[in-house]
């Protein structure tokens, strides 16, 4: 049991230079901990709101100000001085003060920012590491895993979409490091691909090492065909097997480019080509089928429910169907799902939901699916590291963080490193 004696926020700013927030937590058994909060650019509809200021002289009206605010206010009135049992009991008061169906009137930003804050401060108190302070939080949830492991790499090398100006409709390409056995080799052979990819960006395409929101690279390529395949030729650049020794992974992030409505049909513009659902499904298949790639995240737009389970069919054999905007780490999304045969993956992003426990139930669901899980960062992120923790102490099958250039990538990365070096856990045998 932990009592809260002191809430406090501030607005700070993210990798992108946009307002975001952190939240201080202080216990009255003397232990202090903080907490710093991401934020997406590619957002499903059905995410839990980040409250901005609106303040259109300010950051474009995208200050945190109102939500730092909260966390000092109305929601440390609300906590201070209770006795907290459990990560449970806290999130839950948060949502009833709250007391909206997205968390939009104190904010998700807030709201998330205190319920790691208060994770991470009763980590210190027990005197325990984050993950396993995380992992207790999952089996207090109903759900254990009981061979420790850590998660597989899942790095971006290309970027396009919403993430690098649009010059190629899909959002990214990333690295699988297969034959790895440790978060150290991975990183070493992907940092290697990398290399070769910025040679070949330069020599193809005229273009030095400059990087999207999340660290890949980013040339003018002429479709999402050729971010494909200079991504296999700067793996075998790098002296490594496409497939056996990296492998592939592609977020479409589809909604990014269709149009439609529920009971009608969807469009997919990928890039001079019109689609609809069972063309775009054909596109990606065909990828599958000439690619070392082994998930794929978001071919489909997030509301188009009907043609889901006709892709899972068709590339399920050969990548795992990863659901983001489809699924928002939603237990109502996710049942959908399972119900459709729609997905067999979840892309976990706390702050698309807003709490721990929430997340933890949506975790809890896709497992009870059998599905695999991959635990992501936002395209805005901070230095804070919490997410390593939180995938390791969640037994994620694979981490989707970032590229290796920038510090608010590398300081989760770096903080897996720490990880294995303090627990040699193996890593999770995927792909297979």
């Amino acid at each position: 049991m932990s009592v809260i004696e002191r809430l406090s926020g501030m607005e700070i700013l993210d990798s992108r230079g946009r307002p975001t927030v952190k939240a201080r937590c202080e216990l009255a058994s003397g232990v202090v901990a903080e907490a710093s909060v991401p934020s997406g650019a590619s957002t499903g509809r059905a995410e839990a709101r980040e409250l901005r200021d609106g303040d259109q002289k300010r950051y474009a009206g995208l200050g945190c100000r109102k939500a730092a605010a909260n966390i000092g206010g109305e929601i440390a009135a609300n906590l201070r001085g209770r006795e907290i049992e459990s990560q449970r009991e806290l999130d839950q008061l948060m949502v009833l003060v709250d007391a909206t169906d997205d968390k939009r009137r104190l904010g998700a930003n807030a709201i998330l920012a205190v319920s790691i804050a208060f994770a991470r401060a009763v980590a210190r108190e027990r005197d325990v590491p984050l993950y396993l302070h995380f992992s207790d939080i999952l089996s207090k949830e109903g759900v254990s895993h009981p061979d420790p492991t850590l998660p597989r790499l899942t790095i971006n090398l290309f970027s396009g979409g919403k993430h690098a100006g649009g010059q190629v409709p899909i959002q990214d390409v990333l690295l699988v490091p297969a034959s790895a056995r440790t978060i150290d080799d991975g990183l070493a052979m992907v940092v290697a691909v990398y290399q070769a990819a910025a040679r070949i960006a330069l020599s193809k395409y005229g273009m030095r090492a400059l990087t999207a929101d999340e660290g890949g690279l980013a040339p003018d390529f002429p479709n999402a065909e050729a971010m494909l395949e200079d991504a296999v030729a700067a793996i075998e650049a790098a002296g490594l097997r496409p497939g056996a020794d990296v492998a592939l992974a592609v977020d479409v992030a589809s909604s990014q480019f269709a149009t439609g409505a529920d009971g009608a049909a969807w469009k997919y513009q990928l890039g001079n080509r019109l689609l609809d659902s069972s063309a775009m499904i054909d596109v990606v298949a065909g990828w599958v089928e000439r690619f070392p790639i082994v998930s794929v995240e978001d071919a489909l737009a997030e509301e188009d429910w009907a043609h889901w389970p006709a892709l899972r069919q068709k590339i399920s054999a050969r990548a795992i169907v990863l659901g983001d905007d489809l699924l928002c780490t939603n237990v109502l999304r996710i049942a959908k799902a399972v119900e459709l045969n729609a997905a067999n993956a979840l892309l976990l992003k706390v702050n698309q939901i807003g709490t721990l426990t929430e997340a933890a139930a949506a975790y809890r669901a896709a497992r009870a699916a059998g599905w695999r899980v991959t635990i992501s960062a936002r395209s805005g992120e901070t230095e804070d590291d919490w997410l390593a923790d939180l995938a390791v102490g969640w037994g994620g099958d694979q981490i989707k963080v970032g590229s290796v250039t920038h510090s608010e990538r590398l300081a989760k990365y770096n903080r897996l490193l720490e990880i294995e070096r303090e627990t040699s856990w193996p890593v999770v045998k995927w792909p297979a």
